[in-house]
């Protein structure tokens, strides 16, 4: 890369795949995400380093996985995990203003409590939390000068948790026009930004980073009656995992079915659920549009790489859940990963092994600037391009829980899943055969060789990086030879005298 570029980040939060026309959806009302694949690069086994907002977000800040930074669980469910990047950590945003770009974030930040997005060098309203906060000044604000109504919800779904209570809101119908969404508000103020940036980057030449950070379509999905109904739940095919059993599985899974109340509706009720959810990612498509147009308006389009992604994925009744939890299904860790370079080929799919975290070293190299920084992320840019690289046939994945401690650690492979579980089963799935993840095949006779490989490179991977789980393994499982005491009895005396020959 010779010079810095421009770059647009789009991302949203709790994003299926299977919700782009781009990724197989054929009712699916995505026309510009499906154009940016089209015209860009769409990457088939993008995952998330783990499945939770804030752990997620952090990662893609600082190009380092979860058990390196240690930012672990979301601030409104924190179990006692540190809530703030810790000082003198790396991030990206520090490095492009250090190189002189412009840096703007509008929408979600969700990285801290302490620190905000200001706080890391971007430009913008300060939202914090992870609903649309929707009593924000600065949103206040723009419904005033705009005349626009206030927000107001009627048609609530919600289950019945298991005290009897009410569960979860999971959808409702906005009264507003989609002028006054929230996802029209961020749009809004996105191509103001994009319009003073454009004007810096023209004289006397200014770069930007400017990212788009919808809060959608997290549940609850609430939207206004033409995206409410856009699609017919008649046409909804449920994913064939509605049919989970919990049969030899961790029974926090089921537990978690009980939380989030599924058995307590109807199943048409999934369905209107499932269509609501569709059409939430209607209405993010259509603004993201706005911005796009914007950026041909501008003369932009030329010298800008656009990302699309989320944070991680959602449940939407899958395995009878919703949300996301200690469940490392690929409903919540594969996600849509689409990335246009201008000078680069156009309807690109690579089905390499990526990540979030990636993205990272990506923006890095994107305006010059050294990605090794990036200590767990690596550029995409060769892939982008349509190059021959070498690259990982596996990726591993992390989950440290969220309403409560929940640590677990994934190995995913072309064919196999192996997740490990310290409290209970672990499981083993054969998505060549089950892509479903319904059958959890670790305990099977059969499957001894498999589980023993994964078990050991999962292990062995861990160890590299530093990821102290892999204590756990070394005592639980065969993990193969391990050079070091595994017991941690420093004052054996063989132990002790070796230590001291080193």
């Amino acid at each position: 890369m010779t010079s810095p570029r421009n770059i647009l980040f789009l991302m949203t939060d709790q994003h299926r795949a299977d919700t782009l026309g781009a990724y197989g959806n054929e009712l699916a009302a995505t026309p510009v995400l499906d154009e940016l694949a089209r015209t860009g690069a769409r990457f088939d086994r993008w995952y998330t380093p783990t499945a939770i907002c804030t752990p997620a977000r952090a990662s893609l800040l600082t190009g380092q996985a979860p058990f390196r930074h240690k930012v672990l669980a979301n601030h409104e469910r924190n179990v006692g995990y540190i809530e703030d990047i810790p000082e003198g950590m790396f991030t990206f945003s520090t490095a492009l203003r250090e190189k002189g770009y412009n840096c703007g974030l509008i929408g979600k930040w969700h990285v801290g409590t302490e620190k905000t997005a200001g706080d890391f060098g971007f430009d913008g309203p300060d939202l914090p939390g992870w609903h649309n906060p929707v009593d924000n000044p600065d949103y206040l604000a723009y419904l005033a000068e705009h005349d626009l109504p206030a927000y107001e919800i009627s048609d609530r779904i919600r289950g019945t948790l298991p005290s009897g209570g009410p569960g979860n809101l999971l959808a409702a119908r906005l009264h507003q026009p989609v002028e006054a969404t929230f996802e029209h508000y961020l749009a809004t103020r996105a191509i103001e930004t994009l319009e003073t940036y454009a004007a810096e980057t023209h004289d006397p030449g200014k770069p930007f980073f400017l990212a788009l950070h919808f809060f959608g379509p997290h549940l609850p999905y609430i939207l206004p009656d033409e995206f409410f109904d856009l699609f017919d739940p008649a046409d909804v095919e449920l994913p064939r995992s509605v049919a989970e059993t919990f049969w030899g599985k961790p029974p926090v899974q089921k537990n978690y079915s009980a939380h989030w109340t599924f058995d307590t509706m109807p199943i048409e009720t999934t369905r209107k659920l499932i269509a609501v959810y569709w059409g939430y990612v209607a209405l993010i498509d259509q603004q993201i549009g706005r911005v796009m147009e914007a950026m041909e308006r501008l003369g932009l389009v030329d010298d800008t790489a656009v990302f699309f992604t989320c944070d991680h994925g959602e449940f939407t009744g899958s395995h009878r859940l919703h949300d996301k939890g200690p469940a490392m299904y690929e409903d919540i860790y594969r996600t849509p990963g689409l990335l246009r370079v201008p000078g680069q080929p156009a309807g690109v799919v690579r089905d390499e092994f990526v990540s979030l975290l990636d993205c990272t070293a990506t923006i890095l190299e994107l305006a010059d600037i050294d990605p090794k920084q990036a200590v767990d992320s690596r550029s995409l840019l060769p892939l982008v391009g349509g190059e021959e690289a070498e690259w990982d046939d596996y990726i591993v994945c992390e989950f440290h829980g969220h309403h409560f401690p929940y640590p677990q650690r994934m190995l995913r492979t072309k064919r196999y899943k192996l997740v490990v579980n310290p409290d209970s089963v672990n499981e083993l799935y054969d998505l060549e055969s089950d892509p479903d993840e319904l059958l959890n095949r670790y305990e099977l006779p059969e499957m001894k060789e498999v589980r023993t490989q994964m078990i050991r490179r999962l292990y062995a991977v861990l160890r590299e990086r530093g990821d102290n789980f892999y204590h756990w393994m070394t005592s639980m499982y065969d993990v193969g030879d391990v050079a070091y005491d595994p017991t941690l009895s420093g004052l054996d005396e063989a132990t002790y005298q070796g230590a001291r020959r080193e």
